[in-house]
């Protein structure tokens, strides 16, 4: 039986391939900071609070700037978007290596947010418009399997520049790192077209103004969709970045590991992400999207509040670290192709920009409150609980979320 990639055309694999590398280097430049806290609160004396607010300002800032992408992507197109988001988180992860206080790093990272937040308004629309209905939560799914991708290469470059170069060196290393995805647009630029159906809005979009386009997100027939979608991507991205900008410095300073050791651990945890990305991608097709919602938020919930909450022996963390990884990361798996099953087409970037992003924001505070919380209640403590009240969210949510598994994309309000 053909495989749901092989039955891809040419053209569509070329669209898969740019924006799985597209969401791959994006994460790898969004990761680069967790792996630099433990070293900037030696070398600055930075507190945990401070790291929790630069990683929450980054998050806010790409949620003001996926909805500023998704609403020009209905405009001026999906991969123009795509590629000048690329350059921009590009560009701003490579500054960072240039600063010299809390203040510097909080403008540079705050900047870099908006290219990251970008990112994804553009790739998982135009992914999931190339596709065929009948593959698409699994191409959409695999596509944002390039998150752990990403993550994996940031804990190599991480491994490699802290294990050759002394810290205070090896930290502005790492952000210059960071500078290489810009190079990926040269070949975004020769390979990648626009979709088919943005090229149909074309008379829609003649016709109305960029404003008019935003206000349909909240008219009376799009809004419940937005809010649901909107709370769908508070509750995971809540839960899964709490787990990404925490988890290194929970490795190194609550349980003491080394360098080598740490990767070890996140080694395991993000091939648990990869996995769950994948095999939820193949459910959501399978089951449909709220079941496998529902099924991820329950699976994180219980293993983030047993990884952070139990005594456990140091293997068993280890083997912990996979499951923790596929359920924080199976939640999201399913959100690209959901939410562009959810809007029609004129105002589907715009929306699910939008949707994604304000949730995105919201969930933001999550790591920022771990940071302040822990001071009195412990890193472990504050992580389980921030974490698991997001999953609570998305549970919820899926209860009532409408089933878009296997629809024609809406075309018109």
């Amino acid at each position: 039986m053909q495989s749901w990639y092989s039955s891809m055309a040419p053209n569509q694999r070329k669209t898969f391939w740019a924006c799985f590398m597209g969401w791959a280097l994006d994460a790898m430049d969004v990761q680069l900071f967790a792996f630099v806290i433990p070293t900037l609160l030696a070398v600055w004396g930075m507190t945990k609070a401070e790291a929790g607010v630069i990683g929450t300002a980054a998050l806010v800032s790409s949620a003001v700037g996926g909805v500023i992408a998704g609403v020009l992507a209905d405009r001026i197109g999906r991969v123009r978007v795509l590629k000048l988001a690329i350059l921009w988180f590009s560009l701003f992860t490579g500054l960072s290596a240039l600063t010299d206080s809390f203040h510097q790093l909080l403008l540079t990272r705050s900047l870099q947010g908006l290219g990251f937040g970008g990112e994804w308004a553009a790739g998982a629309v135009l992914i999931g418009e190339v596709v065929d209905k009948r593959i698409r939560g699994r191409a959409v799914g695999s596509v944002q399997a390039g998150w752990p991708v990403g993550y994996a290469l940031a804990a190599l470059a991480y491994w490699m520049t802290f294990s050759l170069l002394p810290d205070h060196t090896a930290w502005r290393v790492l952000f210059v790192i960071g500078l290489l995805p810009g190079f990926m647009v040269l070949w975004m630029r020769r390979n990648i077209h626009e979709s088919e159906a943005f090229e149909a809005a074309a008379e829609y979009r003649e016709k109305t103004s960029l404003w008019t386009t935003f206000a349909l997100i909240f008219s009376p027939k799009i809004l419940p969709r937005t809010a649901m979608a909107s709370m769908m991507a508070a509750g995971a991205l809540g839960g899964n970045y709490t787990i990404l900008t925490w988890l290194v410095t929970y490795l190194r300073e609550t349980q003491g590991l080394t360098i080598s050791m740490t990767t070890l651990y996140l080694a395991v945890n993000i091939f648990g992400s990869f996995c769950g990305y994948i095999c939820m991608a193949h459910l959501s097709d399978a089951l449909g999207r709220r079941k496998t919602f529902a099924l991820s938020a329950a699976g994180a919930m219980v293993t983030v509040l047993a990884y952070t909450q139990l005594q456990l022996p140091m293997w068993g963390l280890l083997l912990l670290g996979f499951p923790l990884g596929f359920f924080q990361s199976g939640i999201v798996s399913g959100m690209g192709a959901c939410f562009t099953e959810l809007f029609p087409a004129q105002i589907r970037a715009s929306a699910g920009g939008f949707s994604y992003n304000f949730g995105r924001g919201i969930g933001a505070l999550v790591p920022a409150g771990v940071g302040l919380t822990s001071a009195s209640f412990g890193l472990a403590a504050s992580i389980g609980v921030w974490a698991a009240c997001s999953y609570v969210v998305v549970f919820a949510v899926a209860l009532f979320l409408p089933e878009t598994r296997n629809q024609e994309l809406l075309i018109h309000v």
